[in-house]
This record gives C-alpha cells, structure tokens and sequence, in this order.
C-alpha cells in the first residue's frame, strides 16, 4: 500500500539495469504468440513441468519438502489420494491454489481472493486457513543455535485488513491508469503485501501464488511454461535479502523499491530465457537421439539430471533419455554419481565445451 502512495516518486526513475532487462521482458513476450499458435503441443508440455516445478520449489522455500519424488509428483497430479502428512497435505494445498488460479477465470483481485487462496492452500490441514492473522507477527531469522533476528516488523493484526484492502484499490487504480510498466506494479504488489503479511502463515506461498496469476493477467504467459517459484528457490537467499533491503524505511515511507524489483524483473527476463531455450530445443531439427545429445554436450548445467533434460526437451521420453546417457556414458563423454532418479550426470573433461 505505502509503495502506492507516490508513484512517480517510487518507480519515476528506472535505474538502466531494469530498463534494459523490461526491454528484454518485453521482447519475450512478443514471442509467446508464435510459439502458441505454431507449438500447442510444445507450450503443453512445458506447462506440465513448469505445474509441478512451482508447487514442490515454492512449497520447499517454507520448508514444506516431501522427500519421495514419486509421492511427490503423485500428490501434485492428484493420483495420491491418502496425505500421510502435514507437508503432504501443505503440498496439495499449494497444489490446489495454484490450480485455482490457472483457470481463466480466476478474478478479480479483491480481499476474498486472497482469503479463498489461503483456505485452499490449508484445506487438508486440521487447522484450516482463510482468514487474517489474529495477532501481530514478526518476520525473523532463526539461527542453529537457536537465536532469532528480526527481519521486519508487519503491520499490526488490527489493521491488516484496511491495509490489503488499501493495497488491493491502490493496484487496481495504478494498473487501469497505464503510467507505469504494469511488471513494477506488480513487484510493488508483492512486496506490500509480504510486508502486511497478512496470514499466521503462508504468506510467501499465497504472493508468489498471485503473483503468477497477476503476470499472465498482464500478458506475461512465461509463468505457465517456465516456474517462476523454482528460480526463487535456486537464489533463495537472494531473494530475502531484496526483500529485506526493500523493507527498511516501509512504514515511514521511505523504503528503497529497486533492491526487490530488480530481483524481481531480473527473474522474469531470466524465465523468459529460459523459455525460448526450451522452445528451441523443442524445435530444432534431428531425432530425439540427436537433440538429446546436442544437449547434453552443447546445453546442459555442469551438473544435470534426467528431469532437466526432460523438462529442456518436452516431448521426449526418458527412456530415450536414458538410452542416450548411456552411450554417451560409454563413449565417454558423460559421467554419473549415484543411480536411478536421483543420479547426476556431468560430462567428462575431455568433453567439448558447452555453446552458450
């Protein structure tokens, strides 16, 4: 709410750093139509992977781990019926929030929303979800030993619903005005609400959650074939320590923005890379042997496993994954620590070096 109050005052000035990375943004999302209207089958897959990615990664950022990947990914596809657990049951309830919000339908963005996604998010839990938080909270970092720091103070339990309704009119307003790129009011969005902190718990997962939904409500589709939560989770404490620098100063209004927003449009330009790597590979010419290989050698992390290949190539079974790293693993080229689901792959230092 407070990042609303002034907005040529908060957001006037774009430093160049995020200047240049909306431009790229932008240009990314010109290119969602091409792929849409020429590689359905393509985006599909990719929506699938991305679906699962961003319900394990953003529950995992709250702790919330299932440490069977099979069990995971059944819960998360709805064939696990029978939750053992409360991660198991926090872990269908992103699930089912997330799937709330893919849904074409799933507006306007009021205070019922948010309060309709923290029940879902905790509906197979005993104690339920779907209200404010009843007494104020504080955001802290707990040490090994024990000891706790204070990371910011929300606002307090007694006006916590004037402040997202506040927040909520102040967005609305700002998006229909059509002054500011709607990617920074969206930031803003996010970063009010994580300081209202509005729930006893689940926060993190409700915003990144809406956040989403917000994107690709502003035509920025890459959240559906590419998860965002999962590159919060690979620079996690990059991530806290942006909303940090952007919380110092918020109640009096004198708070820095471009800590968090530019983490924030540097993980969407990076998302959108990450795209039309997928969307390349899905297209490129050759048999899946060959594209799995070029890969491989050409493409892939220092350290990869199946499911980076599987998630880079839609399409391609990993039986035919599998029977590539084997030869290649053969001829030398690639080498594996562990086995089964769980191995990872790296090439061999005789291997050429990765095009990038």
């Amino acid at each position: 709410m407070r990042s609303f109050i002034d907005l040529d005052r908060t957001i006037g000035r774009v430093p160049s750093r995020v200047v240049t990375m909306l431009s790229a943004v932008d240009v990314g999302r010109g290119s969602e139509a091409l792929y849409r209207d020429q590689m359905p089958g393509l985006l599909e897959s990719l929506a699938q992977y991305a679906r699962v990615a961003s319900v394990m990664t953003s529950s995992a950022i709250e702790g919330v781990i299932v440490s069977d990947a099979t069990r995971a990914e059944g819960i998360i596809g709805g064939r696990v019926q029978i939750l053992r657990n409360r991660n198991e049951k926090e872990l269908a309830g992103y699930r089912d929030a997330l799937d709330y919000l893919l849904r074409e339908d799933w507006g306007p963005l009021n205070t019922g929303l948010l309060l309709h996604l923290h029940r879902l998010l905790f509906a197979h839990t005993a104690s339920g979800g779907g209200s404010f938080k009843t007494h104020d909270n504080l955001v802290v970092d707990r040490a090994p030993d024990g000891t706790s720091t204070i990371r910011f103070k929300p606002v307090s339990a007694a006006d916590t619903g004037f402040h997202v309704q506040e927040l909520i009119e102040h967005y609305r307003d700002a998006i229909e005005r059509r002054e500011h790129h709607p990617v920074l009011l969206i930031g803003l969005f996010v970063l009010d609400l994580l300081v209202i902190h509005p729930f006893e718990d689940g926060n993190g997962r409700v915003a990144r959650a809406v956040t989403n939904a917000l994107l690709s409500d502003a035509g920025y589709d890459v959240v559906r074939y590419v998860s965002l939560e999962q590159a919060i989770a690979e620079s996690v404490d990059a991530y806290y320590q942006a909303l940090l620098d952007s919380t110092h100063g918020w109640h009096t209004g004198r708070s820095d923005p471009w800590p968090w927003l530019g983490y924030f449009v540097e993980r969407l330009a990076a998302a959108y890379a990450t795209f039309a790597r997928r969307a390349a590979a899905g297209r490129s010419d050759g048999t899946k042997q060959d594209r799995v290989r070029e890969y491989v050698l050409q493409h892939a992390p220092a350290v990869f496993r199946v499911s980076d290949i599987r998630a880079a190539l839609p399409g391609i079974s990993d039986p035919t994954i599998r029977m590539v790293l084997a030869r290649l693993r053969e001829d030398g080229a690639v080498a594996a620590e562990g086995t089964g689901r769980s191995a990872a792959w790296h090439r061999t230092p005789n291997t050429e070096a990765p095009n990038r």
